[in-house]
């Protein structure tokens, strides 16, 4: 149960984010519901695998690069899911910025309750 919520708390996140910059498109709110669950799965399985072939570059960026992977990330689920678009890829590094921030208000809002 505590994923279904996590994963409707992220969908008005993608809600809210994709109100707030223009260049990111998202259809429906199933689109978001769809979308927060495609990247539930992509950052429990694609990132690990980027993050540990990035480790030199990520390194010497001192760990600026993962923005870089989270952005590739938003990237493909845009190329996955008909319904969403981002314009290019800055457009998807703002969003994934605004995403993470907007998730984490919902988590601590969440979190004080329990």
């Amino acid at each position: 149960m505590k994923f279904v919520i996590k994963l409707i708390f992220a969908a008005v996140a993608v809600i809210i984010a994709s109100y707030l910059l223009p260049g990111v498109v998202v259809d429906t709110f199933l689109t978001a519901i769809i979308l927060a669950a495609v990247l539930a799965l992509l950052n429990a399985t694609l990132k690990p695998l980027l993050v540990i072939l990035t480790i030199p570059i990520t390194i010497f960026s001192l760990g600026l690069f993962l923005l870089v992977i989270n952005a590739v990330i938003i990237l493909f689920a845009d190329w996955l899911i008909p319904g969403f678009q981002v314009a290019n890829f800055w457009w998807a590094l703002a969003f994934s910025l605004i995403l993470s921030i907007i998730v984490y208000i919902f988590d601590s809002l969440t979190k004080e309750r329990e």
